[in-house]
This record gives C-alpha cells, structure tokens and sequence, in this order.
C-alpha cells in the first residue's frame, strides 16, 4: 500500500501503539490499514466415484487443472462461497456438503477450506473461468498439471480416506514446496 483509502496520503509502515505488528499507518487522518489473510473457498465434488476437476482459464495457472474454487465474498458464509464458486466455474449443484480440510497457506496470506460434496446431477460444464470440467478417476488424475499445492494435498487426502470410508476433517499448513512432491514424501512442516 502506498496510499490512504480514506485521505489519499502517503502511508507510512510502524508498529501502531498497543500492536506488536508492522501496518500501514496514516500520519494524517491516523487510519490503521490491517491487511488479514483472504479465504479461498472449495468444493471436491464427486459423481459416481469420480472426482470433478476444472482446467483454469485464468491466470493464476492458466491452463492447469483445479478443484472449484475462489476467494470469499462479503456477506456470504464459506458453505455459500463454495457452493458459489462451484457454479461459476463448473455450473454444477451440490448436495451434502460436508467440511473437509482446512488448509493454511501463510507464505500467500491465504487459508484455503475445501468441502466434500456430492454432485445433484451429472450435469456440469465450463463456467468462464474453466476452459473444461470433466469426472476423473483417481488413476487418471492430471496430478503433475494440478494448479496449487492445496488441491494436490486435498486430493490425496480424500482418495486415502476413500479407500478406508472414513472422511475426518483435515487441517494443515503448507509452506513452499515443490508442487510434485508426493503427500507421503512430505513432513508435517511442509
């Protein structure tokens, strides 16, 4: 930030009194401008047993293939953002969504939550932002042409509890790693 949405001025970074962090401060009107990180909000929809990937048609990751999902709105829950973001980018509905990992990414300020879900019907297409949608099965799975490291992580975590039937909520972390670096390879540090 270089300058004040409420006065135009120049801003300035300090630690504001009582705070223990660096903002963006304006000496004139004396705004504190806090910057907190941005929610993305998913969905893995499944149909039949396979699992419904979009290939973005927007940067970032032109051309990569992703699960639906985008950043939160104001005045919308994360249920509703996803749902949402599921439309626009694959116009599919859902049924029975269920929370199903929570995924910190605080190298980008970014949390990323994604549900698992069913798909109402078999009926789905690009949206705007996807150049296409289609039903994968876990073994044809694009994984070395998935867009984020969230997407690769929650993918595997669902085709893990798959095979077990039992679907836990999962939270992590992740900090920069090769986005080909397979799930089992990684340490609850990356």
């Amino acid at each position: 930030m270089k300058f004040c949405s409420h006065c135009g001025e120049q801003l300035i970074q300090r630690i504001p009194e009582g705070d223990s962090r660096l903002r963006y401060v304006c000496e004139h009107c004396h705004t504190i401008h806090y910057q907190n990180p941005n929610i993305v909000a998913g969905v893995l929809p499944v149909w039949e047993g396979k699992v419904l990937l979009c290939r973005r048609a927007i940067e970032p990751r032109l051309g990569y293939w992703t699960l639906p999902a985008g950043f939160m709105e104001n005045g919308e829950s994360v249920d509703q953002a996803a749902r949402r973001e599921t439309v626009e980018e694959a116009c599919a509905v859902l049924e029975d969504l269920h929370l199903y990992a929570m995924i910190d990414v605080p190298h980008i300020s970014q949390v990323h939550i994604f549900y698992r879900a069913n798909m109402a019907s078999a009926d789905f297409a690009a949206g705007v932002e996807s150049l296409e949608v289609k039903l994968f099965d876990e073994v044809d799975i694009p994984w070395s042409e998935l867009a984020f490291n969230t997407v690769r992580r929650t993918l595997e975590y669902y085709f893990v509890d798959r095979r077990h039937q039992e679907f836990p909520v999962h939270t992590d972390c992740l900090t920069v790693v090769p986005l080909s670096k397979p799930l089992d390879q990684m340490t609850t540090r990356d």
